[in-house]
Order: structure tokens, then sequence, then C-alpha cells
């Protein structure tokens, strides 16, 4: 049996047992906060706990690297809906110490891509600049910086909306803000 198939498996038996009832809250984040964060295992369940939010307190949006890459990408569009939709006033930039997007790279993955079966031709005949597109950072604070600046400098985003970054340390939870 596959890991999704446990994770089936453990579904069933969440559902019968009623474990969710413990977590109910409707789709309004009760904080009117949004955390964009990175998909890093690491922060599964440090993030919330170390910045104290329970379930239903604030939306929160992963990606690799806490970035926005591009301004019409999705992590700016749920951003955009957060606020528009679902009373969003305060945004949370919340990179991490470690982070393997620090030195992410097209050559990496491309070889990697090769090495898995991909044609050389369908890396070449690609939409986007898989250079640009698959580059990470190689300093977290000045990719914090940037990423707050292309949230709070976007067009559609209102001015009275609070956008602040940080780095939390991915061991022991620790917050800094990063100015």
């Amino acid at each position: 049996m596959g890991n999704i198939d446990n994770v089936l498996a453990f579904n069933r038996g969440f559902v019968a047992s009623k474990g969710y009832e413990a977590h109910l809250t409707d789709k309004y984040p009760d904080k009117k906060l949004a955390v964009l964060s990175c998909m890093d295992t690491r922060l599964s369940v440090l993030l919330q706990e170390a910045l104290g939010l329970k379930n239903g307190d604030a939306k929160i949006i992963k990606n690799a690297g806490a970035l926005v890459p591009s301004p019409w990408d999705s992590a700016m569009r749920s951003l955009l809906v957060a606020v528009y939709e679902l009373g969003v006033n305060e945004i949370m930039v919340v990179a991490h110490t470690n982070c393997g997007a620090c030195h992410m790279s097209f050559h990496h993955f491309r070889e990697e891509m090769l090495r898995r079966g991909i044609p050389e031709r369908t890396l070449q005949d690609c939409p986007v600049d898989l250079d640009e597109w698959l580059e990470g950072f190689h300093d977290t604070e000045a990719s914090v910086r940037r990423t707050v600046a292309a949230i709070a400098g976007h067009p559609l985003m209102p001015a009275d909306v609070s956008v602040r970054g940080f780095i939390i340390d991915s061991a022991t939870g620790a917050l800094s803000e990063v100015e």
C-alpha cells in the first residue's frame, strides 16, 4: 500500500470518529491575517504553533520559497482574494532558515528532469524562461524584502493592508522581522 492509500485509510477513520469537530470554522480568517510561507515540511505544524495560530485564524498560503515571483502568479492571486473576499487586512511573509529555494536553479532541475525522462526538446519548447521560472534566491532577507515590496506595491493591493516580512528559524520557530 502506498502513502496515498495510507492517507485514505486514515481519513476514513478520522471522519468516522468525527476528528474534524475540533477544527470546525468558516472561511473567514478570525484574525483577518494572511501568511505567505514556504512549503517546507519543517513548517507543516511549527509555523502555526510558533505564530500562535489555530485553525480558522489565518489564511496560510504556501509555495517554494515564500515567493511572489510574478505580480500575476497564484500566490498574489490568493492574497488578493484573501483581502477582497475574506476580509484580510494584514499579510505576513514568513521565509525560513536553511530554505532549499535559497540556492535553487534550473541548472539543477534540468539535469534531474533529463535523468527522469523529460526530453530536451520539451525543455527547449517550454513557454516560459526556465532559467528565470525555476530560479530561487541567494539571500533570504533580500528575498523577503522583494516579496514584501511586490505585495505591498501590487497595483491591486489596497494601501491600507499592512504587509510585513519575517524569517522563522526552521528548528526552533523563533521569528525575526526583516526591516
